[in-house]
């Protein structure tokens, strides 16, 4: 879906019920939203991005008199400390935010109201029905499922339904069903993903019925007024919904700029979002939405639903104290999916961390002002003679803004990071390829090594943009210690906007590793090398891991043999040793150690860490970027103490240099040897 760059774009977060903390799934709901405003203004679209706290409610109403004050205390309470406070932290970028109990708000609520009421599609009866508390709304059978206690609730409540029988104001929305029907037919992209606009489909098969919009404020008093009768408030939703378009109304622009709007919400409020709202907006004369981005929940880790009975709820302040608010963002945007309830907790997230952000990211960054600093005094120079290998990276850098908006509209969010991470790779990559440490050697290769070093610093740039939207606080500073401060780029195709004589400043690591927690194992012993043979190498899981170790259920390699061993051993003894194909992304030097490197390998979707004796024959830097041959499945040993489970191989000749074994095609990490 392409947009014209003077087209506006209104988006806007579910609004939040102040009855308690914010968890987890509103920090993924808000920072996706902030993702998608973000990359909508780097692409120069005029950005509206709404999000609020509903405040209204029965549920309020008992959650405030059970914690002794009043309802507008509770809400004020929850709505600028726990709500908005966290947004703050997480750098939320909202143009506006809406509370439901603001005057602005109850003027516009009446307003719509009014106005479909005098249109004849609100009217006044009794109803008896189940409703549920949680969900502020009556519900019928069918929507109930059976819990292991036998009890039959609505998803997400905690007490089952209870049947009322009381006089209310009701929305005809049944009147609109087919139109409704109609327009979902019509317009196939309007929700999204595509089966939850199928479970609404399915809804509108059966007839939806009348939607009651009040209470008797004799019984709920917390509430919007009816404007035609002040005995009754309105119904939480016809409340909250409206709330979307309350601010651009205030600030003089008409209502109709419904039309425009895309809603992010969760699936538990499909319904609302999805059978309300546009019955409520086609009967007050306004336009359809544009587009209903639905996303799925954040499971615990182990992936069980999260519960605080269950003790494995992530507690949103704890997580943004202890680490990079642009590492939550980066891996909860990574990690989750819309379509499909995703894990998520520590675990993950120290390992995106790690591989993604601190290996592949902050390593290029910190490598390449190391570089510049070394080679030319910091001063980025000119590129000068260009082979196709650089232009390949001008290629890519061009090419990638319309890559990752394309996936953005698309609402392939965790594919845009992707294409921006496999460009820092590939950057990564061309550094070890080029080996400037081996340019500097010689005068007549200065001028390549100018054009490598012009080519690292100007894609860091290009990558700091297509990260922005993502990592914003980082991307900044990256510029920064690039020489870049205070520098904004569009979202765009352009290459060449780091200016030739820009002195980088450097500073602090970009994303630093959190300390490793250690977990007590049984003490091992690295295994002494045999005759002619170097230390090889061995590795730890440096972080915890989103997918298994490939060797989990391998057993112990065979014993070593030596150079001189004339041991003979079948194909079954071959079998139980595990060779993979493993990438380095990140070397350096043990401290207090001649021998050792400290090594971080990609294999597969797991990050090792890995010490081997083999500094004296290789630069760290000379290894960045360069594919190994990993044993995967030797058993845990501590080498300086790091703890480490692996070995590379490597080979010796009879003058005593050291070479690694590789392979001659540049097969993915992770790859098996047989």
């Amino acid at each position: 879906m392409s947009q014209a760059p003077s087209t506006p774009f209104f988006i806007t977060a579910a609004i939040d019920y102040a009855n308690g903390a914010p968890h987890i799934g509103h920090v993924y709901e808000k920072i996706l939203t902030d993702a998608i405003a973000r990359y909508q203004r780097l692409a120069g679209l005029p950005v509206t991005f709404v999000m609020g706290t509903d405040e209204h409610g029965e549920k309020i109403s008992k959650a405030a008199a059970k914690a002794g004050v009043t309802p507008q205390e509770l809400v004020d309470d929850l709505s600028e400390r726990a709500f908005q406070g966290l947004w703050k932290n997480l750098g939320i970028s909202y143009d506006e935010f809406v509370r439901t109990t603001s005057a602005r708000h109850k003027r516009f609520v009446q307003e719509i109201l009014q106005r479909v009421y005098d249109a004849g599609d609100i009217y006044f009866a009794e109803y008896e029905g189940l409703y549920s508390v949680g969900a502020e709304r009556y519900v019928t059978e069918k929507e109930l499922v059976e819990n292991p206690d036998g009890v039959r609730r609505f998803p997400g409540d905690k007490d089952p339904p209870e049947l009322r029988r009381e006089a209310n104001y009701f929305f005809n929305m049944e009147k609109y069903q087919p139109w409704l029907l109609d327009y979902l037919q019509t317009h196939p992209d309007l929700i999204q993903p595509a089966g939850y606009r199928n479970e609404v489909l399915e809804m509108l098969k059966e007839p939806i019925g009348p939607l009651s919009i009040s209470r008797p404020k004799n019984r709920v008093p917390w509430g919007v007024e009816l404007p035609w009768d002040a005995d009754h408030v309105t119904y939480v939703w016809f409340d909250a919904l409206l709330s979307y378009l309350t601010p651009l109304v205030s600030n003089g622009q008409d209502a109709s700029v419904s039309g425009t709007a895309w809603h992010v919400i969760g699936k538990d409020i499909l319904k609302p979002h999805a059978v309300f709202w546009p019955t409520m907006l086609r009967a007050a004369g306004l336009p359809m939405y544009r587009r209903l981005v639905v996303h799925s929940h954040i499971l615990a880790e182990d992936g069980r639903k999260m519960g605080k009975s269950l003790g494995n709820a992530i507690d949103p302040e704890a997580l943004v104290a202890e680490y990079s608010v642009d590492a939550i963002r980066y891996t909860l945007l990574r990690e989750a999916t819309l379509s499909a309830d995703s894990p998520y907790g520590e675990g993950i997230l120290i390992s995106r961390l790690n591989s993604d952000l601190a290996n592949d990211l902050g390593n290029l960054l910190s490598r390449t002002i190391s570089m510049i600093q070394k080679y030319r005094g910091g001063v980025v120079p000119a590129a000068q003679d260009l082979t196709d290998r650089d232009r390949s990276i001008e290629a890519a850098a061009l090419a990638l803004p319309g890559q990752i908006l394309a996936l953005v509209n698309d609402l392939k969010i965790n594919m845009a990071i992707e294409a921006a991470m496999n460009f820092v790779r590939d950057l990564n990559r061309y550094i070890a390829e080029s080996a400037p440490w081996n340019l500097a050697k010689s005068d007549d290769t200065q001028r390549q090594l100018d054009t490598v070093l012009y080519t690292a610093a100007e894609g860091l740039r290009v990558a700091s943009v297509a990260l922005e939207a993502v990592i914003p606080a980082k991307a900044r500073e990256l510029r920064a210690q690039l020489g870049l401060a205070g520098q904004t780029y569009a979202l765009a195709p352009a290459w060449g906007l780091t200016p030739a004589g820009t002195r980088v400043v450097g500073g602090p690591v970009l994303f630093p590793k959190p300390e490793p927690r250690v977990v007590p194992t049984p003490a091992a012993s690295a295994p002494k090398p045999a005759r002619k043979e170097k230390p090889m190498t061995q590795t730890a899981p440096e972080t915890v891991t989103t997918a298994p170790a490939p060797t989990a259920a391998a057993p112990s390699p065979a014993p070593q043999a030596t150079e001189t061993s004339n041991t003979l051993i079948g194909i079954e003894d071959f079998a139980r040793i595990d060779l993979r194909v493993a990438e380095v992304l990140a070397a350096e030097a043990v401290a207090k150690a001649d021998k050792l490197l400290k090594l971080t390998v990609k294999l597969g979707d797991e990050t090792r860490t890995v010490v081997s004796g083999i500094r004296q024959w290789f630069e760290p830097e000379a290894l960045v970027g360069r594919k190994v041959i990993l044993v995967a499945n030797l058993k845990p040993a501590k080498l300086r103490g790091i703890e480490s489970q692996g070995m590379i191989l490597a080979a010796e000749d009879d003058q005593g240099n050291l070479d690694l074994i590789g392979t001659g095609l540049d097969l993915p990490s992770g790859t098996r040897v047989r």
